[in-house]
């Protein structure tokens, strides 16, 4: 292995002989310059791995020598070394991205420690991260053996996600893979407990958790009665939990968590069922049978989410919640941009309900566009679009004009997302529902083992488009794929992000409380 090049720059470099030498002997090659202009040429015409530099020297300072560096080679590790402990040098040496910031004197071990930390970063990380997962991979093999409610299956799924978002960043692809058949077996074992339980749920007096339709009613109203700020109420179409955790550092550059409440979607996981009844507070039964003037079934004529505001109003209303609130959907950059612009203007609303669609159309798009299929050819990259896409959207600068006027934020989404890997046929006439990942319909002829079948839709709060009419859910990853046609509609939608069915990443799903910072 080659060795370690480092460049010292200190006008006092031949009292930091033993310095050198302790790193020679453990394999560094050092280069040594007592002033700034010759390590500019040095540095110039040698390939280094990192450069410590003594701020304090006569004639071209640290800083100075450090500014000329980083304009040739700016990737290149630079580490300030100083007597002085002025703040304002610290802040300036910050700003000008230094690896590191040591204070004279320094012991040999510190050096070692800052080249560790700034050259062996990514291998010590990996290593760790490796032996830590190889640790906790029996215990989460014992928990998916013993998990038995929608608490556990909450903190099972979490957990999942910390090492799925902590393997990300390793360069060991065994350990993923592992990972990934963990995901799996979850699935697998998740899919059986909803089977079992989901029903139940809608028992009268039935232990059941949060979902879609007492959302609004459980965590939001709550919020609202406390009266001590503005709520800005944002629902994030199609969020993910792991997508949510790819850009959280961002908001909380802005705001404090306060409260992360993760909920289950109500089935199906489709934007129609699960956002309708988070803004009417109603199973979709019920809002066919109070608002029949805005519920649209599957196969009824004309968008399906054009009525969540009054549906919101009326929730409002029989909540005998008389408040200023006004309600928005984003559906394009435009809308976005002028919601971000007017702002201000409802800095008197007690609550601002936003609809952003963007995670949604993503997913679409990674269905219909070969450019999206290659940026979101996996989770990874599906969490490093969404964090590319909330970095610089309007939605940020509608949250940090939020943050500068009082609002509260609470986040949430409707329902999450799958990457879809294999096919079960199924059967439907004409007036089959088209959804991926679910159908309803009347003599739907399916594979028993792949979905969750629903004979009695009120069982679950669902209409039922005529008196045969049933359900089928998907599990696992897979997509309910017509007889006809059958092989391109395969090829067409196998690694593609669809909703509507059961499993962890489209049930299990994050609601958050912050106040501004």
């Amino acid at each position: 292995m080659d060795k370690i090049k480092i460049l010292w720059v200190d006008d006092e470099i031949d009292l930091l002989k033993p310095h050198i030498l302790f790193l020679e002997k453990k394999n560094y090659e050092v280069t040594t310059c007592n002033n700034g202009l010759d390590a500019l040429s040095i540095f110039e015409e040698n390939n280094f791995d990192i450069v410590f530099l003594d701020e304090n020297m006569p004639g071209m300072s640290g800083l100075e020598t450090l500014s000329d560096m980083k304009e040739k080679k700016s990737s290149i590790p630079m580490i300030m070394i100083t007597k002085s402990e002025e703040e304002y040098i610290m802040e300036e040496a910050i700003g000008s991205k230094i690896a590191d910031y040591l204070i004279k004197p320094v012991n040999p071990n510190q050096i070692l420690l800052s080249l560790k930390k700034n050259l062996d970063h990514s291998r010590l990380i990996s290593e760790k991260t490796t032996l830590d997962y190889q640790k906790e991979f029996r215990k989460i093999t014992m928990e998916l053996a013993m998990v038995n409610t929608y608490e556990d299956w909450i903190e099972l799924y979490k957990k999942l996600i910390f090492w799925e978002l902590e393997l990300e960043n390793i360069n060991d692809q065994g350990m993923i893979e592992i990972l990934e058949s963990q995901k799996i077996e979850a699935n697998s074992q998740f899919g059986k407990f909803i089977e079992r339980n989901y029903e139940d749920w809608f028992q009268p007096k039935a232990d059941r958790p949060i979902q879609s339709d007492t959302l609004f009613k459980e965590l939001v109203v709550p919020e609202i009665q406390k009266k001590d700020k503005p709520i800005l109420f944002v629902v994030i179409d199609n969020l993910r939990y792991d997508q949510w955790k790819a850009f959280e550092h961002v908001i909380n550059n802005y705001y404090k968590l306060e409260k992360e409440v993760p909920y289950y979607s109500i089935l199906p996981t489709a934007t129609q069922y699960a956002r309708n009844a988070i803004f009417s507070g109603l199973m979709p039964l019920e809002m066919e049978k109070k608002h029949p003037d805005l519920w649209k079934n599957d196969v009824e004529e004309g968008g399906k989410n054009l009525y969540e505001a009054e549906f919101l109003t009326a929730q409002l209303k029989r909540l005998k919640l008389d408040i200023v609130q006004d309600y928005f959907k984003i559906t394009n950059l435009a809308s976005g941009k002028k919601l971000a612009e007017n702002f201000k203007s409802l800095k008197n609303n007690d609550l601002v309900t936003v609809v952003y669609n963007f995670v949604d159309m993503l997913s679409h798009a990674k269905t219909e566009l070969d450019v999206v299929k290659e940026l979101a050819s996996d989770d990874k990259a599906y969490r490093s679009l969404t964090l590319s896409w909330f970095k610089n959207s309007p939605l940020l600068e509608i949250i940090q004009q939020a943050q500068n006027m009082g609002f509260k934020l609470i986040l949430t989404t409707d329902h999450g997302t799958i990457n879809v890997k294999h096919p079960s046929k199924v059967i439907g006439d004409k007036n089959t529902s088209l959804n991926l990942r679910y159908k309803t319909g009347r003599s739907l002829t399916y594979e028993s083992k792949d979905v969750y079948d629903i004979k009695d839709p009120k069982k679950i709060g669902l209409p039922a488009i005529n008196m045969s009419s049933s359900f089928i859910f998907a599990k696992n990853d897979l997509f309910l794929a017509y007889v006809n046609n059958y092989n391109h509609y395969v090829s067409y939608y196998r690694n593609t992000y669809q909703h509507g069915g059961i499993s962890l990443e489209e049930m299990i799903i994050p609601f958050l409380v912050f106040n501004p910072k």
